[in-house]
């Protein structure tokens, strides 16, 4: 017995994504031509909300999966389970993808376990097959079919990296963060605050950012920006949101996290 549940429907709106330059354009011809993609950029430049966004606009399903260290093929493709006394194969999310012709995005690729690009090879080049050894099957993927990837350049290092033969099977887009008044308008719509207030949210982020490689190993991401701005909205003391939302979830060093709060403190009064 098969099982296939069924993946994230897509939305029936486009979500909020600014685009900076034509990456829009370049993934609805990607998909078009039946290319995988490849996304690279700071952790929290708006790489998922990209995917998500186009996946909407396109109106196609859309399988997402975080990977991690432990993240092996078996739990992309599939496996048998023992589901009321009978054993069942249960599609894994790239495999219901391929079934049912959505995008599969498989969010900071380097993390997983290195027999994922193996599994991912056979779809990267002009077969688009997913063969299933445990089931004998072999999958042809749909004309709607895309696969999407992402990875962050600065995390990489000697033990994990993307290698060049497995980059060299996508079309690639370089991500970062949006210009200061780009990144004011998207943080606003998202959360609600007025653009006057979150400007200098903003500009307390491309400063912590500056310190990155220093002090902080990552810079305040768009994300947290939104965090941010989201509880003051929602009437959290401007101090205490940028606290919990800009400055903890950087840092555990009190000598850096009382610098960035003096820094706060100089931008926003």
């Amino acid at each position: 017995m098969t099982i296939a549940l069924p993946i994230r429907p897509a939305a029936d709106a486009p979500a909020y994504y600014s685009p900076s330059a034509n990456e829009c354009g370049l993934f609805e011809r990607a998909w078009a031509r039946r290319l995988p993609l490849l996304l690279k950029g700071p952790t929290g430049c708006g790489k998922t909300r990209f995917v998500s966004h186009m996946a909407a606009k396109l109106g196609l399903p859309l399988s997402t999966v975080s990977c991690h260290d432990d993240l092996a093929a078996a739990d992309l493709t599939g496996r048998y389970l023992l589901m009321g006394g009978d054993t069942v194969w249960v599609d894994g999310p790239l495999t219901r993808a391929v079934r049912e012709g959505g995008i599969c995005y498989l969010d900071e690729i380097v993390e997983a376990r290195k027999d994922v690009a193996v599994v991912l090879h056979p779809l990267t080049d002009d077969r688009r097959i997913l063969p299933l050894e445990r089931t004998g099957e072999q999958l042809v993927a749909p004309a709607s079919f895309m696969l999407v990837v992402s990875y962050n350049p600065g995390y990489q290092n000697l033990l994990k990296s993307l290698k060049p033969s497995t980059r060299q099977r996508f079309v690639a887009i370089e991500f970062d963060f949006l210009p200061k008044s780009e990144e004011i308008a998207v943080v606003s719509a998202e959360s609600g605050l007025a653009d006057t207030q979150v400007a200098p949210l903003v500009e307390l982020a491309r400063r912590i950012r500056a310190l990155k490689g220093h002090d902080l190993e990552e810079g305040a991401s768009t994300r947290l920006l939104v965090y941010c701005a989201s509880l003051i909205d929602a009437g959290v003391p401007v101090r205490e949101a940028v606290l919990a939302a800009m400055i903890e979830p950087l840092t555990d060093e009190p000598d850096v996290k009382t610098a960035l709060t003096e820094l706060a403190d100089s931008l926003i009064r």
